[in-house]
């Protein structure tokens, strides 16, 4: 989930920084321009971990700024296909899930990654709001008035990473669509072991019992 990538970057220093020491300079500097930023193929940039050199420190004319080369690492959030993540439920909806891990929070489970069968009961009055139930057993407990297995939100979501996608910048961006997501993960929780935590944790007191 987590790695070490190693980066090269020539870094302009500005002058209101030239009064501290340089490699605490460059490292402010760093975290300016990285942290909380996607760069595609590599992730989310969580942290500046070290640097490993600074070269440089020229003064071009006219310019008050002192231009280095920097060689760097960066601790980045890129989830490998196939990986269980743990994350909690941020918006559900008739498209499917969103979900959040607190710094992260394009990561996407569609209609048809969801367990199967299952269905979406809207709450009145809001707009494309509710909560998916999934109806597994017989028919009849499917239907009771209050259902066993809901995605409301209440417990942590086990998941599995299906896709990671770094979408290209639109040049325009339609009135009303969802803001631009420079890295979306796609998951599924329809295999045994996903989705709610607390849905397994009845399971395996259910076998205990038997």
């Amino acid at each position: 989930m987590f790695y070490l990538s190693l980066i090269e970057h020539t870094l302009r220093l500005p002058p209101h920084l030239l009064h501290l020491p340089v490699d605490e300079a460059i490292k402010s500097e760093l975290e300016t321009l990285f942290l909380d930023k996607v760069i595609a193929k590599l992730g989310l940039c969580i942290s500046v971990y070290d640097i490993r050199s600074i070269k440089g420190g020229f003064i071009f004319p006219g310019d008050g700024a002192s231009t280095y080369t920097v060689e760097f690492r960066l601790i980045v959030f890129r989830p490998f296909i196939g990986e269980i993540i743990v994350a909690k439920l941020k918006e559900s909806d008739a498209s499917g899930l969103r979900l959040s891990l607190g710094f992260f929070y394009d990561i996407y489970i569609p209609v048809h990654l969801l367990p199967t069968p299952s269905r979406f009961e809207a709450i009145p009055n809001t707009r494309n709001q509710g909560r998916w139930i999934w109806d597994f057993g017989d028919a009849e407990e499917a239907q009771s008035e209050e259902p066993r297995f809901v995605i409301d939100g209440s417990d942590p979501i086990k998941f599995r990473v299906d896709s990671v996608i770094y979408p290209s910048i639109p040049l325009e961006q339609p009135e009303n669509s969802k803001p631009f997501a420079p890295m979306v993960i796609t998951g599924t929780i329809n295999y045994d072991g996903l989705g709610p935590v607390s849905w397994w944790e009845e399971a395996e007191m259910i076998q205990e019992d038997e």
